[in-house]
């Protein structure tokens, strides 16, 4: 429910969108603004990073062995890995091996998304204006056409 205080005349609606989102939706930090929210969703409407979230989902791993899993180069990998860490959905732990070699692990960062027409409406009011999010969740802003 939404009181005088969190109103968009006080902060933009971020205090309407915090309540709406933890009634309906879940996440282990803060509720996302509407920017961060249509970041994470358009990270995710990508089919191979959301294989690369399902198989992170089942183990924590490092690029060549999801890679050989995958079945896709390295270096397409790595920039599904930027995007998903750039969006807060994974998290990478550099590590070293018995033979001293240095090795980036890759982790799901815990997160559930339950999204409702409310919510939405919630989020709305704290989108930038004028300006959208790049649908490849790399987060840098450019002016709508």
């Amino acid at each position: 429910m939404r009181g005088p205080a969190d109103g968009p005349e006080t902060d933009g609606g971020r205090a309407a969108a915090r309540g709406a989102w933890s009634a309906g939706c879940a996440v282990t930090e803060p509720a996302p603004d509407g920017d961060t929210l249509v970041r994470m969703l358009a990270t995710l409407a990508n089919p191979h990073r959301l294989r690369v979230v399902a198989a992170l989902f089942r183990r924590r791993t490092y690029v060549s062995q999801l890679a050989r899993e995958l079945g896709i180069s390295r270096a397409l990998l790595q920039a599904h890995l930027r995007k998903l860490e750039a969006a807060g959905l994974v998290s990478a732990h550099l590590e070293v091996s018995s033979d001293g070699k240095a090795m980036k692990f890759y982790e799901v960062t815990p997160f559930a998304l339950h999204l409702t027409p409310q919510d939405i409406a919630a989020v709305a009011p704290t989108l930038s204006p004028h300006e959208t999010v790049r649908p490849d969740g790399e987060g840098e802003r450019t002016p709508l056409s």
